[in-house]
């Protein structure tokens, strides 16, 4: 699986001072509407509140938090025709219900699709397997830069499916 299909340089937001999972909900939404946009006319912007409601009502089936400081929302949806992420990396972590009690600081949202059950299956485990690796998710605490945090995302991707 190729990251730089699912989340552009510019879908990466970090060092933000967000203190609940709803404005983190909210400015992941914000970014995906922005990123499922470009593919459409002018005239048929994505709503970013639309994916906001979509989140949340994901988040009420069962927090998407993975522990350990990770969490990836998700969600599918009629409001594009291909997976879409986002990343936000926040100075603090938040209360994301996480099931260790963790506060959460490193929050991949990702859209798909309708039509997308067995692929939208195949990206979250591809982006668990990911976050799961500790020295991955260190590199990414440890990166103050947008670009290097993208960077660091691509390069993983491809390092991986190397070995």
């Amino acid at each position: 699986m190729n990251l730089d299909t699912l989340i552009s340089p510019d879908a990466v937001i970090s060092n933000h001072a967000i203190k609940s999972k709803k404005r983190a909900l909210e400015m992941l939404a914000e970014q995906l509407a922005k990123e499922a946009s470009r593919d459409q006319p002018a005239a048929e912007e994505i709503d970013a509140l639309k994916i906001f409601q979509l989140l949340t009502e994901r988040e009420k089936l069962g927090s998407t938090s993975m522990g350990h400081g990770v969490a990836l929302p998700h969600t599918r949806t009629g409001l594009t025709d291909h997976a879409i992420g986002a990343f936000l990396k926040l100075d603090q972590g938040i209360d994301f219900d996480s099931p260790d009690d963790q506060p959460t600081d490193l929050i991949f949202a990702l859209i798909v699709p309708e039509h997308y059950t067995d692929e939208h299956l195949k990206i979250l485990a591809y982006l668990a397997t990911l976050f799961n690796n500790k020295n991955f998710c260190k590199t990414l605490r440890q990166s103050t830069e947008n670009e290097d945090i993208y960077d660091h995302l691509i390069h993983w991707q491809i390092t991986s499916q190397a070995s």
